[in-house]
């Protein structure tokens, strides 16, 4: 299986960033926190709006990624949702010659858990691609900033 490609911006943010294999006309994503679609149920939509927040503490956030990030608060809902029924009816029933299976939220739940660690780790998520990123510091504005300008 191939290796996914890191995302640019995360190469950025961690410093690893090579101006020679970076592509010059790649699309730049907006800044700012995306709208949560109207397709979201509520508890997918508070989801939505955390990891908005998230993403933007870290300054990655753009309103270009919401379809990802919908994607992603879908799943987070799911899990939730899989997660009760099998609390609630048990992870496996007898059959009628006495053996025990797996009922079928099993493998739903962990094919969500499975896509929800990927999308966890696109959007640098993850412990794993968030060890990658390092912070930065904000610019410290130039105290001689306006003399450059008045040159």
């Amino acid at each position: 299986m191939p290796r996914r490609k890191t995302p640019t911006h995360l190469k950025a943010v961690a410093g690893t960033l090579r101006r020679d294999r970076a592509n010059p006309n790649e699309p730049q994503a907006r800044s700012g926190i995306a709208d949560a679609p109207a397709w979201l149920s509520e508890r997918a939509a508070d989801h939505f709006t955390r990891l908005g927040h998230i993403l933007h503490g870290l300054g990655i956030a753009s309103p270009d990624d919401g379809d990802m990030l919908a994607m992603l608060a879908s799943r987070l809902e799911e899990i939730e949702i899989l997660t009760a029924v099998l609390e609630d009816g048990g992870r496996s029933y007898e059959t009628e010659n006495g053996m025990r299976r797996a009922v079928p939220e099993v493998a739903m739940r962990n094919e969500a858990l499975r896509h929800t660690q990927s999308l966890l780790g696109e959007f640098g998520l993850s412990p794993s691609t968030r060890a990658k990123v390092t912070e930065s510091a904000p610019a410290e504005e130039n105290p001689f900033a306006a003399l450059d300008r008045m040159a």
